[in-house]
């Protein structure tokens, strides 16, 4: 089993900015397979969508609508990945989760990141 830790949400104003830090604990074993880490949002009344993803080797991909606005980075050592977000805006209000992929989907407990215009 995988327990996911998320934190870093929260209220700011257009143009801020905020970090979401999730930490990843269980099984030594378990720990030591994991493939990909990301985030997803879901905003209200809106599907969820993946916002962004880092794979074990470092490669990153994101949504077009954060591309250059949002850093995914990860400290192995930690089991630990983040989502630096600069130049928020409103529209990137909503429930942030970050996942982890093993054999299986983890899932964190998710995040409010609200941004006001």
């Amino acid at each position: 089993q995988v327990q996911l830790v998320e934190s870093g949400g929260g209220l700011v104003q257009a143009g801020g900015s905020l970090r979401l830090s999730c930490t990843a604990s269980g099984s030594i074993r378990s720990i030591s397979r994991i493939n990909d880490m990301g985030w997803y949002r879901q905003a209200p009344g809106k599907q969820r969508e993946s916002v962004a993803v880092i794979t074990s080797g470092g490669s990153t991909n994101y949504a077009d609508s954060v591309e250059s606005r949002f850093t995914i980075s990860s400290d192995n050592a930690q089991n630990t990945v983040y989502l630096q977000m600069n130049s928020l805006k409103p529209e990137d209000t909503g429930v942030y989760s970050c996942y982890v992929i093993l054999v299986n989907v983890y899932w964190g407990q998710g995040t409010q990141v609200t941004v006001s215009s």
